[in-house]
């Protein structure tokens, strides 16, 4: 199939490209490279677009023009620390972007389905496994942008009877990162020497979900058919704490690691807990996790 990936030479985007180029489709590429980086992806110029979502003309040029199969629709600005310091920078991009894109997929004769990368922080605080099911309460502006566009989906929907799908990325990791998160934070100081790091809350636990995982789940929904609108959680069904992280990176170095509280990164708001329920995935496209978080972090290790 053709398919357009927005946000296709970002991090995640750099494993969803390569993993469906791998089973023959015509992949297609539209990223301003803000975040994202054109060597992480294997993509000739014909089918590389560089644009901004925000830019509605050169978006719907670009959609009219390749005529999609399937939109995967992943550009955004997703550092949550940079969308609230720029709320309505972050707020356009992945507000009135999705607008764009939608707007373009919708002059697509031969469109069958759009995935939008969504996000758990559309969830509100909670100490359980979060089901698609459960209240939507976002805490900051990117929880709030996301779940605007999942709005935007279904009512895409509702408009076109395309199947839509919002799928709700946990905390990501894997090569090619381009936000300082925890585990690339981890790793820049690790790599530059030092022993002793310095990070912010130790506590809060995460759904750590590896890119190459992450890729085969989408693989796996754009393969299901007649979805209507639909929501899938993409975590791995495992938290871990920061200092359990840490742990990881000692065990693969060999070596002692001491953190220090940096007053400067400590969330004043903050989750203790984000675990996804991914037993919808799985029971509905057969997809599992493979990779555990001590093989992604030596993978990364491997690679320095």
């Amino acid at each position: 199939m053709k398919i357009v990936v927005t946000g296709g030479a970002g991090f995640i985007g750099s494993a969803v490209v390569p993993k469906l180029q791998a089973e023959n489709h015509n992949v297609f590429v539209y990223d301003n490279l803000s975040f994202g980086n054109r060597a992480f992806i294997n993509v000739s110029d014909s089918n590389f677009c560089l644009g901004d979502i925000r830019d509605a003309n050169v978006v719907n040029d670009f959609i009219e023009k390749v005529q999609p199969d399937v939109i995967i629709h992943l550009a955004a600005v997703h550092f949550i620390p940079y969308c609230n310091e720029h709320p309505f920078e972050s707020s356009d991009i992945n507000i009135r972007g999705t607008i764009n894109v939608l707007e373009a997929a919708k002059k697509c004769s031969n469109l069958k389905k759009i995935i939008f990368a969504s996000t758990a922080a559309v969830y509100p605080i909670s100490d359980k496994a979060v089901a698609e099911k459960d209240e939507v309460r976002p805490l900051d502006i990117y929880g709030l942008s996301k779940l605007a566009g999942e709005n935007l989906m279904e009512k895409f929907y509702l408009e076109t009877k395309i199947d839509t799908i919002c799928c709700r990325f946990f905390n990501a990791f894997g090569p090619n990162e381009t936000n300082p998160h925890l585990i690339p934070e981890i790793e820049k100081q690790i790599r530059e020497g030092n022993r002793v790091i310095s990070l912010g809350n130790l506590t809060p636990k995460r759904d750590f979900i590896h890119t190459h995982d992450m890729a085969n789940a989408v693989s796996a929904l754009i393969s299901i058919e007649n979805t209507g609108f639909d929501i899938y959680n993409l975590g791995r069904g495992i938290e871990y704490a920061v200092t359990e992280v840490v742990e990881e990176f000692e065990k693969i170095l060999n070596d002692k690691i001491t953190i220090e509280v940096d007053a400067a990164r400590v969330r004043k708001v903050e989750r203790m807990h984000l675990l996804a329920d991914v037993s919808k995935l799985k029971k509905n496209t057969g997809w599992e996790p493979k990779w555990s978080l001590n093989q992604g972090i030596n993978d990364l290790v491997e690679n320095w």
